[in-house]
């Protein structure tokens, strides 16, 4: 027996696999790429009965092994490749078994040990269904499991049905299509190589996608049998009838539905949410709910988490011997770390939000209420997923427009998904509006900077529209598609998948950004620290000059500060760039942190607590958001973080390019640099002029 097996998980969008794979693996788990493929793969360990330990590849959701999309030709991949899973999962769904069928029967004929487990057992009396298992297990060959995921019900059973299955070597197919559709063609089919299954050659017919091991020989004789394209076509077809007949006669003597027992809360429930008023309503009212959240729940933890990495500097300050070590940890890495940390409650709170609105079954219901919409710019209903997922990061919103057939309506979607508001521009957000806006209420219970963080929110979304309708007009792209959404049952959601989706995407966020922001705030440490001859000379220059003689100590280490800051590396490159961003309302310590987030937005605020933390020498423990606070515009005299220049630095944000990651993403789903240019420049040219206009007529 082996010491470790592989075991794949496969089924239909919404059977609950993701519950199931969850239940199965705990925290177990990992997240990475297939090879070669930006598409998330999770992977997790399971202890067996046996003492066999099994790695579970959750992959992404299909209704068939022959794929209409990038995601779904991973499944086929992992399949046929070399080194083949040794015990497929297939999840069903309890109420569309017949539909999720037609997936077991196509992975059952490569002839692989299969388990079907049927999910969501717990509905079953609700929905008037009756399940012979045992008499399904012998029609169908194989083992059965009747399940309910969410509620850990007989996990234990698929465990140790997944330990039988992994001694055997092979399965038993179900269909056996050779005889039944074309006996002639699969006889020369079969011919071909004994190293493949039949089913596992004739899909090699069918999708062109060849195992890594097959010779030249045998890959020459399948191409051969491909040039009868309509024998091909037509035998597919066949194949397609033929699996749904045998499904069928299983199926009419160990399934039955009741339906004066089912209950039609879900269609009275739709009638609600998919109204085509009040459908809206409730949207916007979550939206709202959402935003809400996010600064009343978070501003307590936030304050804590700034007031103590504050204190965190001023402690380490004074028990490490002055010098450059000291100086980087606590003017670099630990306000850098700090720029991060400091966002976890309002990043947590928003995954959370998606993850309960997605295990509810209600984001589809969206993507089905926007359809109409969409289409008339240029889009379509599934394009809804990318924008709301881009509310998370733009760079796997961007790989789930793959779901979509019409390449000009997923080109376009690409193009605008940046649009939508990111985690990434949410800290910036977040503080900037801190700043500005008033703690005040609307209404007195809703929060005007609640409010206007859904206002940006609907900035980037009614941005993205207006880009999506004039590139839909001046693309000239030939358009074909059709809209087809699935609206999954109404769930209670699992408390254990909200948890683990909040974890692992917050997690993602703070490794993920966090890294980046930590390289750079030591980076800009550096450059802030040293320069060239005149930035040795700029303290004593301070301390000779006579109007300074009347300083106090304090004032005096102040000045000295801010000169060194001015004439050092970072300093200068400020003072070049601050001609072209002065027109906007900001400084060179701003312009640094506008160019600095090019590797990430949310780089910004780590940057200005590097520069300030720099510039400001003094033992004071003073957090990111007081040391913005209390900035001078020399000029004026007033603050420099003003509400012209706070607006003005929120709409830069909301439309700009500001993220390298996304860029590449662009260019790989494009197969080209010229669409990830003209993004840039353009978002570029938008967001400058729009942040020059507020500034320029608000102050």
């Amino acid at each position: 027996m082996k010491e470790r097996i592989h075991v794949a998980l496969i089924g239909n969008p919404n059977t609950g696999k993701t519950s199931l794979f969850n239940q199965l693996t705990g925290l177990n788990q990992k997240v990475g790429n297939y090879p070669g493929v930006t598409v998330d793969k999770k992977e997790g360990v399971c202890k067996l009965p046996n003492d066999t330990t099994a790695t579970i590849t959750d992959l992404p959701g299909t209704y068939s092994i022959n794929p209409t999309s990038a995601d779904e030709s991973i499944v086929l991949t992992s399949l046929i490749n070399e080194e083949k899973p040794d015990v497929v999962l297939v999840v069903a769904d309890v109420e569309n078994l017949k539909r999720n069928l037609l997936l077991f029967t196509q992975i059952q004929d490569l002839e692989v040990p299969t388990l079907l487990v049927i999910n969501m057992a717990d509905q079953m009396k609700s929905k008037g269904i009756s399940i012979d298992v045992e008499l399904l297990k012998k029609e169908l060959k194989t083992e059965v499991v009747l399940i309910s995921a969410r509620k850990n019900s007989e996990i234990n059973k698929v465990k140790e049905k997944i330990a039988v299955l992994s001694k055997l070597k092979e399965q038993q197919p179900l269909c056996a299509i050779s005889h039944k559709i074309d006996a002639e063609y699969f006889e020369e089919l079969r011919k071909v190589s004994p190293n493949y299954s039949l089913y596992e050659l004739w899909l090699m017919v069918t999708q062109n996608h060849f195992p890594e091991g097959i010779s030249a020989k045998e890959k020459e004789r399948i191409l051969e049998l491909q040039t009868d394209v309509s024998r091909v076509k037509r035998n597919q077809h066949k194949e397609t009838i033929y699996r749904y007949q045998a499904i069928n006669n299983v199926l009419k003597s160990v399934y039955s539905v009741d339906k004066t027992k089912a209950t039609d809360v879900r269609s009275r429930l739709d009638k609600i949410f998919t109204h085509k008023i009040f459908g809206y309503v409730i949207f916007f009212g979550l939206l709202l709910l959402i935003f809400q959240s996010i600064f009343d729940w978070a501003s307590t933890p936030m304050d804590f988490i700034d007031g103590l990495f504050a204190d965190i500097a001023e402690f380490t300050k004074a028990q490490l011997p002055a010098g450059m070590f000291t100086d980087l940890l606590t003017d670099g890495v630990i306000p850098g770390i700090g720029g991060v940390v400091i966002f976890i409650p309002q990043i947590a709170i928003l995954f959370l939000f998606i993850a309960i609105l997605e295990e509810t079954g209600y984001m589809s219901r969206v993507v089905f209420l926007m359809d109409k919409i969409m289409r008339r710019f240029g889009m379509s209903g599934k394009s809804v997923i990318p924008l709301i997922s881009g509310t998370a990061c733009a760079i796997p919103a961007i790989m789930a427009t793959r779901t979509i057939s019409s390449w000009k309506e997923r080109l376009i979607t690409i193009l605008v998904t940046p649009f939508t508001t990111c985690s990434a521009r949410l800290p910036v957000y977040a503080i900037l509006i801190a700043l500005i806006i008033p703690d005040t209420k609307l209404f007195g219970f809703l929060s005007l900077q609640g409010v206007t963080l859904l206002g940006l929110y609907v900035l980037g979304f009614a941005a993205a529209i207006i880009s999506a309708y004039i590139l839909h007009k001046t693309l000239k792209i030939k358009n074909k598609s059709f809209f087809v959404v699935e609206m999954p049952n109404y769930k209670v959601p699992s408390v254990k998948n909200v948890l683990f989706d909040v974890i692992e995407k917050t997690k993602a966020f703070v490794f993920g950004a966090g890294k980046i922001i930590l390289a750079i705030s030591i980076i800009l440490w550096f450059l802030a620290s040293h320069g060239p001859e005149s930035f040795k000379n700029a303290e004593k220059n301070v301390v000779e000059n006579v109007n300074n003689q009347e300083l106090s100590e304090e004032e005096l280490s102040k000045k000295v500060a801010s000169a060194k800051l001015e004439k050092s590396y970072i300093g200068i490159a400020g003072k070049t760039i601050e001609p072209v961003v002065k027109p906007l309302g900001y400084d060179w310590k701003i312009g640094i942190g506008l160019i600095s987030s090019f590797a990430a937005r949310e780089v910004f605020i780590g940057t200005l607590a590097t520069i300030y933390s720099v510039e400001d020498d003094s033992e004071d423990a003073t957090t990111i958001k007081q040391k913005m606070a209390s900035e001078i515009n020399p000029e004026t005299g007033k603050k420099r973080f003003d509400f012209a220049t706070g607006i003005s630095l929120l709409l830069f944000y909301a439309f700009a390019m500001q993220c390298m990651a996304t860029l590449a993403i662009v260019k790989r789903e494009t197969k080209s640099w010229k669409w990830p240019i003209i993004q840039l420049v353009s978002m570029g040219i938008l967001a400058y002029l729009s942040a020059f206009a507020a500034y320029q007529i608000l102050s």
